[in-house]
């Protein structure tokens, strides 16, 4: 029966490994939304557009930019925007340091 369980455990184990050492799982399909909407996402985190381009390190004039929607964040300003859209408390769990 012990056998049995570790076997079928095996699988999820090396899954988790892998997962571990930043490959992706099999199945997962990492998708970032062409379109941000970069007012709602801040207005989620309910900061003012200072606090919030300061949290993500970007000038207020880049964020103001993308809220008016003449300008659409690329790269890695289009997932980090996608990743605060999921959790908007997401930078301040991630870097949140006490003072």
């Amino acid at each position: 029966m012990a056998r049995d369980i570790f076997e079928r455990t095996l699988p999820a184990l090396k899954e988790a490994e892998a997962h571990a050492q930043g490959e992706t799982p099999p199945g997962l399909i990492i998708r970032v939304p062409d379109a941000i909407d970069v007012a709602e996402i801040r207005r989620q985190t309910g900061k003012a557009q200072t606090a919030f381009a300061a949290s993500i390190g970007v000038p207020v004039a880049t964020l103001r930019q993308g809220e008016h929607h003449r300008r659409q964040p690329q790269g890695p300003a289009r997932v980090l925007l996608a990743l605060i859209e999921k959790n908007p408390r997401l930078v301040e769990d991630m870097l949140g340091q006490p003072e």
